[in-house]
């Protein structure tokens, strides 16, 4: 009798605290705790219990978890600013690394530009855009 509020009580804090997390943390040791509970209703031993609740932990994070990340991973979400990746650009105030100044325009629209190797470049030079960094955007020269 003992055992099986036991068991209900640990069934009942780790869905508690699967409900305070943001992903799947403790709800294996809920899956394990309803196990050893119905083992405790069915008049297993204590050791058997506790064994069962082991076991099913472990197997359902072996194999499980990794299932489970795969399928509530999040997708890496495209922004806007990713399609300015790789295009062409021209530099409308002269780009200089040491001064931190410089924009360029990019697909008609106007962004803080930093250079990739520490050179300046003078309004009006074609670049490439390589990456963003924060709201700058990282460029070559063409």
């Amino acid at each position: 009798m003992y055992y099986s509020l036991a068991w209900v009580a640990m069934l009942i804090a780790f869905g508690i605290l699967e409900g305070m997390t943001a992903s799947l943390v403790s709800i294996w040791f809920c899956i394990a705790a309803l196990v050893a509970l119905i083992a405790t209703v069915l008049g297993a031993s204590i050791g058997v219990q506790i064994g069962i609740f082991a076991v099913v932990s472990v197997l359902c994070i072996a194999l499980i978890r990794p299932f489970t990340k795969s399928v509530l991973k999040p997708a890496d979400e495209k922004t806007n600013a990713d399609r300015i990746l790789g295009a062409e650009a021209v530099v409308t105030e002269p780009i200089s690394n040491r001064e931190a100044r410089g924009q360029i325009r990019v697909m008609g629209e106007y962004w803080t530009a930093r250079t990739e190797q520490d050179m300046e470049l003078s309004e009006g030079t074609l670049v490439r855009v390589l990456r963003i960094e924060g709201v700058k955007a990282i460029v070559e020269q063409k």
